[in-house]
């Protein structure tokens, strides 16, 4: 009997998507060439049946200092069981690809420490793991093609089953074009119970997000589809004076559904809403009726009615809610898969021409420009998206797409005769992701409420257009009166709530304050029934009238005897950068401290730090070494150790984000 054709499984591990957007490519790359793959979800994956597969790729995102993403946390635990066999995944090939930055001291870690341990279990690595870096010109995907080339070579010499016509054969035939993964169903008003539809407030919007979420093409996990709870905002409260040129605000909710236990140091995901405006654009835009009744699910998943997670993909909702909850259309730049073309077979050899003469540097847009010129029905439009994916057309190419950074309604609306159908908008359009930020309040401080402390971000582009940050500007404009339900998570961050025993140092500059308010303000809590540790804060700005965040807060936690005094042993201490002609950051603060730094680091000290990933972290870990090196009379490289020593030991800790 004939053997059935190889199979590849690709399991991905994400936090905010980039890893399914990963291994998804991955999928469509090893089914162009003839391999079926199926790409899942690392929690929608029993463990204990890993030894039963042949060939597994795992695509694994590192977050914070080295931790696994939460998707991944019980499929870890369970390879780390001691009473597995050795060789329990003999006979399993394997391949391991990273995302991560190498920004970060723990640069890739999850994927590093997955690679060992499959190949521990008794696994035999297909190719040497792939390590993508945010840092790279061209992102995760500098990494990922010359790896993926590898992988079907190294594949197709295990086992030709997996490429019957050889890895280097590649599906360019059009009716691929017709195969989305995702079908959209529409449903007569008349046939659908419209009860659960009109059901009133929260219940409502509880119904519809879980929904929605549910049906997405782009949700990472399983985990993050329904809403921990809802918040509704009480305090929208600016923290820098108008008109300086920053605009950081501070934030509280209150919960209006499931109060949810949470800690200092932990992180809130919030889901923001879309303005309504570009939502009305991108419907009329592509011709979609906002009051169409749909349902999506994968193709092939007609006959089941429900999910993994037991929601009914029978139970319609509307286009346009579908839209805003799941669809990013205005913030983000289209998925690469909206870019690619090498499925059009009149333009295929288009694409190799390009790709010759680009020696291998994939410019990414140039593939959209190509998909978009296959549903473009305007001649003068067809011509100018060729123009683009033309090697004349490269450098406008360029300064049309990448220094501007268009969004997908921005390119769609500059091409109004390209109609691509719905179910290909679904799959192609970037999700609409949760954006995650430090809570900056302590649950014993204040009960039934949580607080963010955000930088509402905005910059400008070289042609003058005005970009704002999607999440943050969206919370900025929200009014406490008027009672928004915003879907949220929570979940673990970087930075493990301290013993009230533990003398802390913290270091954080700019917002990067945001979860030492909650520290110091759970500190003063444990004051009350006991004398808790002292805590030395070195906090950041550019100015003392412009910018300084919380500043009464800190002033008044630093007298009498509070949990900042020197009086106790701590201390609070600010580095304006720009009120003297010479800049001054955290880490001259900390120099000048070196004394009283090394005395709490003696007395078991905590060393926290949060902030900007830049140079801070390394700046500040810098810093110390000098000051170890200093106070304790040792060599340079001796005080490296002993830094290392406090990271092993639980003693120092990091959380920055770009």
């Amino acid at each position: 009997m004939e053997r059935e054709p190889a199979k590849l499984l690709i399991l991905y591990a994400t936090q905010t998507g980039n890893a399914l957007d990963a291994a998804e490519r991955i999928g469509r790359e090893a089914e162009r060439r003839g391999c079926a793959a199926s790409v899942r979800s690392i929690d929608d994956f029993d463990a204990s049946s890993l030894s039963h597969e042949d060939t597994v790729i795992f695509v694994v995102s590192t977050t914070g200092q080295g931790d696994t993403p939460d998707s991944m946390k019980s499929f870890w635990k369970y390879l780390l069981q001691r009473n597995i066999a050795k060789n329990w995944l003999e006979g399993v090939h394997y391949a391991v690809f990273g995302l991560g930055d190498s920004g970060y001291q723990k640069y890739n870690f999850v994927a590093k420490k997955l690679d060992r341990r499959i190949s521990d279990l008794g696994a035999t690595a297909v190719v040497e793991r792939g390590l993508g870096d945010d840092q790279h010109p061209s992102g995760y995907e500098g990494a990922l093609d010359p790896w993926m080339s590898s992988l079907w070579n190294m594949l197709y010499q295990i086992n030709p089953k997996f490429f019957p016509n050889g890895p280097d054969f590649v599906i360019s035939d059009t009716k691929l074009i017709n195969q989305p993964k995702f079908q959209i169903t529409y449903h007569e008003i008349d046939k659908v119970d419209l009860q659960s539809s009109s059901a009133p407030g929260l219940d409502h919007v509880q119904m519809q997000t879980g929904r929605a979420r549910s049906m997405s093409p782009g949700k990472v996990s399983h985990i993050k589809n329904i809403p921990d709870c809802f918040l509704k905002m009480i305090k929208n409260q600016p923290l820098c004076r108008a008109g300086c040129g920053k605009d950081v605000r501070h934030f509280e909710f209150e919960f209006v559904s499931t109060i949810i236990e949470y800690g200092v140091g932990d992180v809130l995901e919030v889901l923001p809403g879309q303005d309504p405006a570009a939502v009305d654009a991108f419907l009329q835009c592509c011709n979609l009726n906002p009051e169409s009744l749909i349902t999506v699910h994968p193709i092939g998943m007609e006959s089941r009615h429900r999910d993994a997670e037991g929601n009914d993909y029978k139970v319609p909702i509307k286009l346009k809610t579908f839209v805003e909850l799941t669809m990013d259309i205005a913030s983000a730049s289209p998925r690469r898969y909206f870019f690619e073309a090498r499925m059009l077979k009149r333009l295929f050899r288009i694409a190799l021409l390009v790709l010759s003469l680009e020696n291998g540097r994939k410019d990414v847009f140039w593939k959209m420009i190509l998909v978009m010129s296959y549903f473009a029905t305007a001649e003068h439009e067809k011509e100018r998206l060729q123009y683009f994916a033309s090697p004349e057309g490269r450098d406008d190419l360029y300064q049309y797409n990448q220094k501007e950074r268009r969004n997908v309604l921005e390119v769609l609306e500059d091409f109004p005769s390209v109609q691509m159908p719905f179910e290909w908008l679904v799959q192609l359009v970037p999700p609409l992701k949760t954006r995650a930020f430090s809570i900056s309040s302590s649950p014993s401080a204040h009960p039934n409420q949580v607080h963010l402390t955000v930088n509402v971000v905005s910059w400008t582009t070289p042609f003058k257009r005005k970009r704002t940050g999607l999440c943050s500007t969206w919370l900025a404009g929200l009014d406490p009166q008027d009672g928004v339900y915003i879907p949220a998570w929570f979940r673990k961050g970087s930075l493990p709530p301290p013993p009230p025993s533990i003398p802390l140092v913290l270091i954080g500059p700019g917002t990067g304050c945001a979860p030492f308010r909650g520290f110091v303000e759970e500190r003063a809590i444990q004051d009350m029934s006991g004398s808790a540790a002292p805590i030395m804060l070195f906090f950041g700005c550019r100015n003392q009238e412009n910018d300084f965040l919380y500043k009464d807060f800190w002033l008044s936690h630093a007298q009498n005897s509070g949990p900042l005094s020197v009086a106790r042993g701590g201390g609070f201490y600010v580095a304006f950068s720009r009120d003297q002609p010479q800049k001054v950051y955290v880490q001259h603060k900390m120099r000048e401290q070196s004394q009283r730094v090394w005395n709490l680091l003696v007395e078991g000290a905590s060393i926290y730090v949060a902030g900007s990933s830049t140079k801070m972290p390394s700046d500040v870990m810098s810093a110390l070494e000098e000051i170890i090196s200093k106070e304790a009379g040792v060599s340079r490289e001796t005080a490296v150790l002993q830094l290392r020593r406090l990271e092993k030991d639980g003693r120092y800790h990091v959380e920055a984000w770009s």
